[in-house]
């Protein structure tokens, strides 16, 4: 159980690399004025909710507690960052603003996964 808890684990952090390295990408888009939502970045979005349940599911099998208050916070912020992301993501250029927000709620996610005990 506790392979497949961090072969599940490797799958959430590519999953962040994806979502954030999308949008490292999109940053000179972003300068030339063009920037848009990249698949891959929906892609890393979707495999981080995926997984993010799965890695919650695993925690009550293997006995550990689980954080529901910070489970819920950082399910909030990645509800917000799909949404970001679906609403932008057939637009072939988006607001100024998007990018930066889809970054911030990334870095966000993965300081409340590493900071809050």
């Amino acid at each position: 159980m506790e392979i497949l808890k961090n072969v599940i684990l490797a799958l959430h952090i590519i999953g962040v690399a994806a979502l954030l390295g999308g949008v490292l990408y999109q940053m000179g888009s972003a300068r030339r004025g063009t920037p848009r939502v990249l698949p891959a970045m929906m892609h890393g979005a979707w495999t981080m909710l995926v997984t993010g349940i799965a890695l919650v599911g695993l925690q009550y099998p293997l006995g550990n507690e689980v954080n529901n208050v910070k489970i819920s916070v950082k399910l909030a912020v990645l509800i917000a960052i799909i949404v970001i992301a679906l609403v932008n993501r057939k637009k072939d250029q988006v607001a100024s603003w998007v990018l930066p927000s889809i970054g911030l709620l990334t870095v966000v996610n993965v300081l409340l996964a590493t900071v809050w005990k």
